[in-house]
Protein backbone atom coordinates (compact mmCIF):
# COMPACT_ATOMS: atom_id res chain seq x y z
CA UNK A 1 0.00 0.00 0.00
CA UNK A 2 2.88 2.21 0.73
CA UNK A 3 4.13 1.35 -2.83
CA UNK A 4 0.89 2.44 -4.51
CA UNK A 5 0.65 5.78 -2.44
CA UNK A 6 4.16 6.68 -3.31
CA UNK A 7 3.87 6.18 -7.02
CA UNK A 8 0.36 7.76 -7.33
CA UNK A 9 2.34 10.71 -5.43
CA UNK A 10 4.89 10.83 -7.61
CA UNK A 11 2.99 10.98 -10.69
CA UNK A 12 0.54 13.30 -8.88
CA UNK A 13 3.75 16.09 -8.68
CA UNK A 14 6.12 15.17 -11.55
CA UNK A 15 3.28 14.55 -14.05
CA UNK A 16 2.06 18.07 -14.70
CA UNK A 17 5.37 18.91 -14.37
CA UNK A 18 6.52 17.09 -17.48
CA UNK A 19 3.46 17.86 -19.18
CA UNK A 20 4.19 21.41 -18.67
CA UNK A 21 7.88 21.48 -19.82
CA UNK A 22 7.01 19.20 -23.10
CA UNK A 23 3.66 21.55 -23.54
CA UNK A 24 6.50 24.37 -23.59
CA UNK A 25 8.29 22.90 -26.33
CA UNK A 26 5.33 22.17 -27.77
CA UNK A 27 3.65 25.50 -28.14
CA UNK A 28 6.38 27.38 -29.38
CA UNK A 29 7.43 24.47 -32.11
CA UNK A 30 3.72 25.24 -33.17
CA UNK A 31 3.99 29.30 -33.04
CA UNK A 32 7.36 28.83 -35.13
CA UNK A 33 6.07 27.16 -37.79
CA UNK A 34 7.27 23.63 -37.07
CA UNK A 35 4.86 20.86 -37.41
CA UNK A 36 4.44 18.65 -34.62
CA UNK A 37 4.11 14.76 -34.74
CA UNK A 38 3.50 13.51 -31.60
CA UNK A 39 3.53 15.12 -28.00
CA UNK A 40 4.16 11.96 -25.53
CA UNK A 41 4.52 12.02 -21.64
CA UNK A 42 6.67 9.01 -21.10
CA UNK A 43 9.18 7.02 -23.20
CA UNK A 44 9.37 3.46 -24.52
CA UNK A 45 6.04 1.84 -25.64
CA UNK A 46 2.21 3.79 -26.20
CA UNK A 47 -0.18 3.13 -23.63
CA UNK A 48 -2.96 4.75 -24.67
CA UNK A 49 -3.66 8.20 -26.56
CA UNK A 50 -5.61 9.60 -28.72
CA UNK A 51 -4.55 11.45 -32.88
CA UNK A 52 -5.97 14.61 -33.32
CA UNK A 53 -8.02 14.78 -36.62
CA UNK A 54 -7.05 18.22 -37.38
CA UNK A 55 -3.77 18.18 -37.14
CA UNK A 56 -2.46 14.75 -37.32
CA UNK A 57 -0.44 14.90 -33.86
CA UNK A 58 -0.56 11.74 -31.85
CA UNK A 59 -1.01 12.94 -28.17
CA UNK A 60 -0.13 9.78 -26.24
CA UNK A 61 0.83 8.24 -22.77
CA UNK A 62 3.96 6.03 -22.82
CA UNK A 63 5.49 3.37 -20.29
CA UNK A 64 8.36 5.00 -19.41
CA UNK A 65 7.54 7.60 -17.22
CA UNK A 66 10.80 8.91 -16.72
CA UNK A 67 10.28 12.48 -19.08
CA UNK A 68 8.50 12.67 -22.55
CA UNK A 69 9.01 14.23 -25.85
CA UNK A 70 7.74 16.08 -28.49
CA UNK A 71 8.99 14.57 -32.09
CA UNK A 72 8.74 17.01 -34.72
CA UNK A 73 8.95 17.12 -38.47
CA UNK A 74 12.96 16.85 -39.16
CA UNK A 75 14.37 16.02 -42.28
CA UNK A 76 17.63 13.79 -40.15
CA UNK A 77 14.90 11.37 -39.18
CA UNK A 78 13.31 10.57 -42.27
CA UNK A 79 12.29 11.75 -46.04
CA UNK A 80 9.78 14.68 -45.73
CA UNK A 81 7.66 15.62 -48.83
CA UNK A 82 9.00 18.58 -50.96
CA UNK A 83 5.91 20.59 -49.87
CA UNK A 84 6.56 19.94 -45.83
CA UNK A 85 10.06 20.99 -46.36
CA UNK A 86 9.45 24.55 -44.66
CA UNK A 87 7.78 22.78 -41.74
CA UNK A 88 10.80 20.95 -41.04
CA UNK A 89 12.83 21.69 -37.37
CA UNK A 90 15.67 21.04 -39.68
CA UNK A 91 15.55 24.21 -42.23
CA UNK A 92 13.80 26.46 -39.50
CA UNK A 93 16.27 30.06 -38.35
CA UNK A 94 18.78 28.79 -35.48
CA UNK A 95 17.48 31.60 -32.95
CA UNK A 96 13.56 29.54 -33.57
CA UNK A 97 15.26 26.68 -32.98
CA UNK A 98 17.14 27.31 -29.43
CA UNK A 99 13.38 29.11 -28.76
CA UNK A 100 11.72 25.78 -29.37
CA UNK A 101 14.68 23.89 -27.17
CA UNK A 102 14.20 26.71 -24.45
CA UNK A 103 11.10 26.62 -23.66
CA UNK A 104 10.80 23.65 -21.85
CA UNK A 105 13.16 24.80 -19.45
CA UNK A 106 11.56 28.09 -19.34
CA UNK A 107 8.05 26.63 -18.53
CA UNK A 108 9.81 24.61 -15.80
CA UNK A 109 10.88 28.08 -14.39
CA UNK A 110 7.53 29.31 -15.02
CA UNK A 111 6.37 26.87 -12.70
CA UNK A 112 8.38 27.23 -9.66
CA UNK A 113 7.50 31.03 -9.35
CA UNK A 114 4.24 30.70 -9.78
CA UNK A 115 4.07 28.26 -7.23
CA UNK A 116 6.34 30.02 -4.89
CA UNK A 117 3.81 33.15 -5.99
CA UNK A 118 1.17 31.22 -4.34
CA UNK A 119 2.99 30.19 -1.32
CA UNK A 120 4.22 33.70 -0.49
CA UNK A 121 0.69 34.84 -0.81
CA UNK A 122 -0.40 32.39 1.44
CA UNK A 123 -0.47 33.81 5.55
CA UNK A 124 1.42 31.57 7.56
CA UNK A 125 2.41 31.51 11.82
CA UNK A 126 5.45 30.85 12.08
CA UNK A 127 8.40 30.35 14.30
CA UNK A 128 10.00 33.87 14.73
CA UNK A 129 13.48 33.77 13.85
CA UNK A 130 14.85 34.39 17.54
CA UNK A 131 17.48 32.04 18.36
CA UNK A 132 16.01 29.56 20.77
CA UNK A 133 19.67 27.49 21.59
CA UNK A 134 23.17 27.09 20.39
CA UNK A 135 24.47 24.07 20.05
CA UNK A 136 28.06 23.28 22.07
CA UNK A 137 31.03 23.01 19.72
CA UNK A 138 29.57 24.27 16.65
CA UNK A 139 30.00 27.17 14.31
CA UNK A 140 27.40 29.23 16.06
CA UNK A 141 28.47 28.58 19.56
CA UNK A 142 32.61 29.46 18.16
CA UNK A 143 30.99 32.48 17.36
CA UNK A 144 28.91 33.21 20.93
CA UNK A 145 25.86 33.58 19.03
CA UNK A 146 23.46 34.72 22.19
CA UNK A 147 20.02 33.35 22.54
CA UNK A 148 17.34 35.44 22.31
CA UNK A 149 18.79 37.44 20.03
CA UNK A 150 16.66 37.79 16.41
CA UNK A 151 18.60 36.67 12.95
CA UNK A 152 17.50 39.27 10.55
CA UNK A 153 20.51 38.10 7.66
CA UNK A 154 22.68 35.66 7.01
CA UNK A 155 25.51 36.64 4.37
CA UNK A 156 24.18 39.65 3.71
CA UNK A 157 20.65 38.59 2.18
CA UNK A 158 18.15 39.46 4.57
CA UNK A 159 16.06 36.21 5.83
CA UNK A 160 12.54 36.21 7.64
CA UNK A 161 11.58 32.91 8.07
CA UNK A 162 13.52 29.87 9.34
CA UNK A 163 13.09 28.22 5.95
CA UNK A 164 14.83 31.08 4.62
CA UNK A 165 17.53 30.71 7.15
CA UNK A 166 17.39 26.96 6.41
CA UNK A 167 18.57 27.97 2.48
CA UNK A 168 20.93 30.31 2.95
CA UNK A 169 22.96 27.87 5.43
CA UNK A 170 22.69 25.10 2.59
CA UNK A 171 24.29 27.00 0.18
CA UNK A 172 27.45 26.75 2.05
CA UNK A 173 27.75 23.24 2.22
CA UNK A 174 31.04 21.53 1.83
CA UNK A 175 32.86 25.21 2.39
CA UNK A 176 35.41 26.21 4.53
CA UNK A 177 35.01 30.34 5.25
CA UNK A 178 33.46 32.62 7.66
CA UNK A 179 29.42 32.65 7.66
CA UNK A 180 27.85 36.12 8.61
CA UNK A 181 24.88 36.20 10.82
CA UNK A 182 23.41 39.64 11.47
CA UNK A 183 21.51 39.63 14.96
CA UNK A 184 19.22 41.88 16.03
CA UNK A 185 18.47 42.05 19.49
CA UNK A 186 15.67 41.52 22.13
CA UNK A 187 15.72 44.98 22.82
CA UNK A 188 15.51 46.95 19.63
CA UNK A 189 13.48 44.65 18.43
CA UNK A 190 10.20 45.64 20.70
CA UNK A 191 11.63 49.56 19.39
CA UNK A 192 13.10 50.23 22.84
CA UNK A 193 16.16 52.89 23.07
CA UNK A 194 18.41 52.14 19.83
CA UNK A 195 20.97 53.96 21.77
CA UNK A 196 22.18 50.74 24.06
CA UNK A 197 20.55 48.37 21.66
CA UNK A 198 22.20 47.97 18.20
CA UNK A 199 22.26 44.95 15.36
CA UNK A 200 25.18 43.03 14.95
CA UNK A 201 27.12 41.04 12.78
CA UNK A 202 29.08 38.10 13.97
CA UNK A 203 31.65 35.83 11.90
CA UNK A 204 31.10 31.66 12.36
CA UNK A 205 33.76 29.81 11.14
CA UNK A 206 32.88 26.65 9.13
CA UNK A 207 35.22 23.76 8.33
CA UNK A 208 33.92 21.70 5.17
CA UNK A 209 30.05 22.59 6.48
CA UNK A 210 27.77 19.68 6.60
CA UNK A 211 30.26 17.30 5.71
CA UNK A 212 32.66 14.53 7.56
CA UNK A 213 30.47 14.26 10.98
CA UNK A 214 27.64 16.65 10.37
CA UNK A 215 27.21 14.76 6.79
CA UNK A 216 22.98 14.03 7.06
CA UNK A 217 22.13 16.82 9.72
CA UNK A 218 20.27 19.71 8.30
CA UNK A 219 22.10 22.79 8.28
CA UNK A 220 20.29 24.28 11.34
CA UNK A 221 21.92 21.88 12.97
CA UNK A 222 25.35 21.42 12.10
CA UNK A 223 25.63 25.71 12.58
CA UNK A 224 24.31 25.01 16.09
CA UNK A 225 21.63 27.50 15.41
CA UNK A 226 17.79 25.61 16.85
CA UNK A 227 14.66 27.79 16.74
CA UNK A 228 12.65 28.41 19.83
CA UNK A 229 11.61 24.55 20.78
CA UNK A 230 9.09 23.99 23.81
CA UNK A 231 9.87 22.40 26.95
CA UNK A 232 9.03 19.25 27.08
CA UNK A 233 9.50 16.99 30.66
CA UNK A 234 11.92 14.10 29.42
CA UNK A 235 9.30 11.93 30.87
CA UNK A 236 8.48 8.67 29.13
CA UNK A 237 4.73 7.99 28.07
CA UNK A 238 4.71 5.05 26.26
CA UNK A 239 7.30 2.14 24.41
CA UNK A 240 7.24 0.20 21.59
CA UNK A 241 6.86 -3.24 22.43
CA UNK A 242 10.27 -4.11 19.83
CA UNK A 243 11.88 -1.28 20.87
CA UNK A 244 15.43 -0.57 22.26
CA UNK A 245 14.06 0.71 25.04
CA UNK A 246 12.20 -1.51 26.18
CA UNK A 247 13.97 -4.59 25.54
CA UNK A 248 16.67 -2.68 27.58
CA UNK A 249 15.24 -1.79 30.34
CA UNK A 250 13.76 1.37 30.30
CA UNK A 251 9.64 1.90 31.72
CA UNK A 252 6.40 3.97 30.94
CA UNK A 253 7.22 6.80 34.04
CA UNK A 254 10.99 6.81 33.94
CA UNK A 255 12.69 10.48 33.93
CA UNK A 256 15.60 10.74 31.54
CA UNK A 257 18.19 12.61 33.42
CA UNK A 258 21.64 12.18 31.64
CA UNK A 259 22.69 10.75 28.25
CA UNK A 260 26.56 9.88 28.72
CA UNK A 261 27.12 11.82 31.75
CA UNK A 262 25.08 14.99 29.46
CA UNK A 263 22.18 16.38 31.91
CA UNK A 264 18.89 16.27 30.16
CA UNK A 265 16.29 18.99 31.21
CA UNK A 266 13.95 18.48 27.96
CA UNK A 267 12.92 16.19 25.69
CA UNK A 268 14.46 17.40 22.40
CA UNK A 269 17.69 17.46 23.96
CA UNK A 270 17.40 13.80 24.47
CA UNK A 271 15.68 12.94 21.05
CA UNK A 272 18.65 15.09 19.58
CA UNK A 273 21.38 12.79 21.00
CA UNK A 274 19.35 9.60 20.10
CA UNK A 275 18.84 10.60 16.63
CA UNK A 276 22.57 11.76 16.94
CA UNK A 277 23.70 7.86 17.89
CA UNK A 278 22.58 5.31 15.51
CA UNK A 279 23.78 2.05 16.59
CA UNK A 280 26.18 3.54 19.43
CA UNK A 281 25.62 2.35 23.21
CA UNK A 282 24.26 4.97 25.49
CA UNK A 283 24.00 5.34 29.34
CA UNK A 284 21.22 6.95 30.45
CA UNK A 285 20.63 7.75 33.79
CA UNK A 286 16.73 7.95 34.84
CA UNK A 287 14.99 8.76 37.94
CA UNK A 288 12.24 5.90 38.58
CA UNK A 289 10.24 6.36 41.38
CA UNK A 290 12.57 8.63 43.63
CA UNK A 291 16.01 6.36 42.49
CA UNK A 292 18.87 6.80 40.14
CA UNK A 293 18.91 3.68 37.71
CA UNK A 294 21.76 3.28 35.19
CA UNK A 295 20.70 1.90 31.75
CA UNK A 296 22.33 1.10 28.24
CA UNK A 297 20.49 1.31 25.10
CA UNK A 298 21.63 1.21 22.03
CA UNK A 299 19.51 3.04 19.53
CA UNK A 300 18.47 1.22 16.25
CA UNK A 301 19.82 2.21 13.02
CA UNK A 302 17.24 3.79 10.41
CA UNK A 303 17.08 5.25 7.06
CA UNK A 304 15.24 9.03 6.51
CA UNK A 305 13.81 9.50 3.32
CA UNK A 306 17.08 11.21 2.04
CA UNK A 307 19.24 8.00 3.43
CA UNK A 308 20.52 9.62 6.06
CA UNK A 309 21.20 7.82 9.26
CA UNK A 310 19.22 8.25 12.75
CA UNK A 311 18.75 6.26 15.68
CA UNK A 312 15.81 5.81 17.89
CA UNK A 313 14.38 3.69 20.25
CA UNK A 314 11.19 3.32 20.17
CA UNK A 315 10.20 5.74 23.12
CA UNK A 316 7.69 8.02 23.04
CA UNK A 317 7.35 11.88 25.56
CA UNK A 318 4.32 12.06 27.88
CA UNK A 319 1.35 14.13 26.52
CA UNK A 320 1.95 17.98 27.81
CA UNK A 321 0.38 21.23 26.04
CA UNK A 322 2.59 23.11 24.14
CA UNK A 323 2.27 26.90 24.16
CA UNK A 324 4.10 29.10 21.82
CA UNK A 325 5.49 32.59 23.61
CA UNK A 326 4.19 35.37 21.54
CA UNK A 327 7.31 36.11 21.64
CA UNK A 328 8.46 33.41 19.37
CA UNK A 329 5.40 33.81 16.73
CA UNK A 330 5.32 35.53 13.94
CA UNK A 331 2.61 36.14 10.69
CA UNK A 332 4.52 36.09 7.81
CA UNK A 333 2.01 37.30 4.92
CA UNK A 334 3.22 39.34 1.98
CA UNK A 335 0.86 41.40 -1.04
CA UNK A 336 0.40 40.07 -4.41
CA UNK A 337 3.22 42.34 -6.02
CA UNK A 338 5.61 41.61 -2.97
CA UNK A 339 5.13 37.68 -3.40
CA UNK A 340 5.88 37.70 -7.03
CA UNK A 341 8.80 39.78 -6.31
CA UNK A 342 9.97 37.17 -3.88
CA UNK A 343 8.99 34.47 -6.01
CA UNK A 344 11.53 35.41 -8.33
CA UNK A 345 14.22 36.15 -5.72
CA UNK A 346 13.64 32.71 -4.41
CA UNK A 347 13.73 30.96 -7.73
CA UNK A 348 17.05 32.76 -8.19
CA UNK A 349 18.40 31.62 -5.59
CA UNK A 350 17.40 28.29 -5.30
CA UNK A 351 18.74 27.71 -9.12
CA UNK A 352 22.30 29.40 -7.84
CA UNK A 353 22.49 27.27 -5.16
CA UNK A 354 21.69 24.04 -7.56
CA UNK A 355 24.31 24.82 -10.02
CA UNK A 356 26.54 25.98 -7.00
CA UNK A 357 26.01 21.95 -5.52
CA UNK A 358 26.39 20.18 -8.75
CA UNK A 359 29.36 22.13 -9.18
CA UNK A 360 30.53 21.66 -5.60
CA UNK A 361 30.18 17.96 -6.66
CA UNK A 362 31.91 17.60 -9.74
CA UNK A 363 35.14 19.54 -7.44
CA UNK A 364 34.60 16.58 -4.70
CA UNK A 365 33.97 19.53 -2.06
CA UNK A 366 30.98 17.46 -1.35
CA UNK A 367 30.09 13.94 -1.75
CA UNK A 368 28.40 12.18 -5.17
CA UNK A 369 26.04 10.73 -2.38
CA UNK A 370 23.79 13.91 -2.16
CA UNK A 371 23.13 12.70 -5.94
CA UNK A 372 19.27 11.93 -5.59
CA UNK A 373 17.43 10.16 -8.26
CA UNK A 374 13.61 9.41 -9.06
CA UNK A 375 13.32 7.18 -6.06
CA UNK A 376 13.84 9.23 -3.75
CA UNK A 377 12.04 12.32 -5.64
CA UNK A 378 9.10 9.58 -5.15
CA UNK A 379 9.71 9.41 -1.29
CA UNK A 380 9.87 12.81 -0.88
CA UNK A 381 6.54 13.38 -3.05
CA UNK A 382 4.97 11.34 -1.14
CA UNK A 383 5.87 12.88 2.25
CA UNK A 384 5.02 16.15 1.22
CA UNK A 385 1.56 14.79 0.93
CA UNK A 386 1.53 13.54 4.56
CA UNK A 387 2.23 16.79 6.06
CA UNK A 388 0.48 20.06 4.37
CA UNK A 389 -1.00 21.22 0.67
CA UNK A 390 1.65 24.15 0.85
CA UNK A 391 4.38 21.28 1.24
CA UNK A 392 3.68 19.70 -2.03
CA UNK A 393 3.45 23.24 -3.57
CA UNK A 394 6.49 24.00 -2.55
CA UNK A 395 8.03 20.30 -3.59
CA UNK A 396 6.46 20.70 -6.56
CA UNK A 397 8.31 23.92 -7.06
CA UNK A 398 11.72 22.38 -6.29
CA UNK A 399 11.66 19.60 -8.42
CA UNK A 400 10.21 22.04 -11.17
CA UNK A 401 13.20 24.03 -10.89
CA UNK A 402 15.87 21.17 -10.45
CA UNK A 403 14.56 20.07 -13.82
CA UNK A 404 15.14 23.59 -15.19
CA UNK A 405 18.49 23.66 -14.32
CA UNK A 406 19.14 20.05 -15.11
CA UNK A 407 17.61 20.24 -18.63
CA UNK A 408 19.81 23.35 -19.09
CA UNK A 409 23.25 21.98 -19.05
CA UNK A 410 25.47 22.24 -21.89
CA UNK A 411 25.15 18.10 -22.65
CA UNK A 412 24.30 17.20 -26.18
CA UNK A 413 21.55 14.69 -25.18
CA UNK A 414 19.51 17.59 -22.80
CA UNK A 415 17.93 20.89 -23.91
CA UNK A 416 21.64 23.01 -22.90
CA UNK A 417 23.35 21.23 -25.28
CA UNK A 418 21.27 21.42 -27.70
CA UNK A 419 20.96 25.02 -27.78
CA UNK A 420 25.16 25.08 -27.79
CA UNK A 421 24.81 23.22 -30.89
CA UNK A 422 22.44 26.34 -32.05
CA UNK A 423 24.12 28.77 -31.04
CA UNK A 424 26.82 27.21 -32.95
CA UNK A 425 24.95 27.15 -36.01
CA UNK A 426 24.30 30.86 -35.41
CA UNK A 427 28.30 32.04 -35.36
CA UNK A 428 28.72 30.01 -38.00
CA UNK A 429 26.09 30.26 -40.30
CA UNK A 430 25.94 26.58 -41.20
CA UNK A 431 25.01 23.74 -38.35
CA UNK A 432 27.97 21.49 -37.32
CA UNK A 433 28.33 18.10 -39.64
CA UNK A 434 26.01 15.58 -38.39
CA UNK A 435 28.89 13.72 -37.28
CA UNK A 436 30.35 16.10 -34.84
CA UNK A 437 26.96 16.06 -33.57
CA UNK A 438 26.32 12.28 -33.50
CA UNK A 439 29.61 11.87 -31.56
CA UNK A 440 28.65 14.98 -29.11
CA UNK A 441 25.44 13.17 -28.51
CA UNK A 442 26.68 9.41 -27.63
CA UNK A 443 28.94 11.38 -25.30
CA UNK A 444 25.98 13.07 -23.44
CA UNK A 445 23.77 9.41 -23.63
CA UNK A 446 27.07 7.88 -21.52
CA UNK A 447 26.81 10.86 -18.96
CA UNK A 448 23.61 11.15 -18.67
CA UNK A 449 23.75 7.36 -18.12
CA UNK A 450 26.48 7.44 -15.62
CA UNK A 451 24.39 10.13 -13.63
CA UNK A 452 21.39 8.28 -13.88
CA UNK A 453 23.02 4.99 -12.10
CA UNK A 454 24.82 6.80 -9.92
CA UNK A 455 21.44 8.67 -8.65
CA UNK A 456 19.60 5.26 -8.53
CA UNK A 457 22.65 3.58 -6.79
CA UNK A 458 22.46 6.22 -4.11
CA UNK A 459 18.57 6.02 -3.76
CA UNK A 460 18.84 1.79 -3.49
CA UNK A 461 21.75 3.05 -1.04
CA UNK A 462 19.28 4.62 1.00
CA UNK A 463 16.17 1.91 1.16
CA UNK A 464 19.32 -0.23 3.23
Amino acid sequence: MTFLLTLLAAIFVLGPLIALHEWGHYIVARLCGVKVLTYSIGFGPKLFGWTSKKSGIDYRISALPLGGYVKMLDEREGEVAKEEQHLAFNRQHPLKKIAIVAAGPIMNFVIAIVLFWVLFMTPSEQLATKIGQVLPDTPAAIAQLPVGDKIIAIDGHEVQTWEGINYRLAGRMGETDNVSVTLQSEAKANGLNASTDSTKTYQAPVKEFMQGAAQGKDALSSFGMIPWQPQIEPIVGDLTPDGAASRQGLKVGDRITAINGEAIKDWISATRIIRDSPETLLNFTVLRDGKSVQLQIMPQGKKDNLGNDYGQIGAMVAQSEIVIPDAYKTTVVYGPGESLVKSFEKTEQLAVMTVSSMGKMLSGMIGLENLSGPITIAKVAKQSFDISWQMVLSTAALISLSLAVLNLLPIPVLDGGHIVYYLIELIRGKPLSEGVQMVGLNIGLLLLAGFMVLAIGNDISRLF
